[in-house]
């Protein structure tokens, strides 16, 4: 078991408790912002490295490529965000690396906005129907 030290508002400090586990410890969250129509293709560049299962969300958003202008009915108004598509996959972190090399190689047009790929640690995953932990719970079973 991890423990660790913070401060309250008040300055005291509370002791916290974390269960640690180490086949957890590894475990990958790759979000990936694409253009919208790139999804098939990155789809389907992560099954081909064994990606069974993932998230996807219609997000908005801008960078560098910022937004547009158009005209509605005689009127031009700018458009900040654009739409993209948010992917999410937890991975085993041994297999991090391939799952986004493939995303930015199929996701990749060379332009301005092609998007970004975060990647974060995930502490704990749990399958909801079986109870089962860690990696198991994001194994393709």
């Amino acid at each position: 078991m991890m423990e660790w030290q913070l401060g309250n508002a008040a300055g005291k400090k509370t002791q916290h408790h974390a269960i640690y586990h180490p086949n957890q410890s590894s475990m990958k969250k790759v979000e990936a912002i694409i253009k919208p129509f790139k999804l098939e293709d990155v789809k389907e560049a992560l099954a081909e490295v064994g990606v069974q299962g993932m998230t996807v969300v219609e997000v908005k958003g801008f960078g560098r490529q910022k937004g547009h202008t158009e005209i509605y009915r005689g009127s031009e108004y700018t458009v900040d965000f654009l739409p993209k598509v948010k992917i999410e996959v937890v991975v085993e972190g041994d297999r991090c690396d391939t799952v986004v090399d493939a995303i930015v190689k199929a996701a990749n047009t060379g332009k301005i906005g092609d998007g970004k790929v975060f990647v974060s640690d995930v502490v704990e995953a749990i399958r909801i129907r079986t109870g089962e932990r860690g990696r198991e719970a994001v194994s393709g079973n």
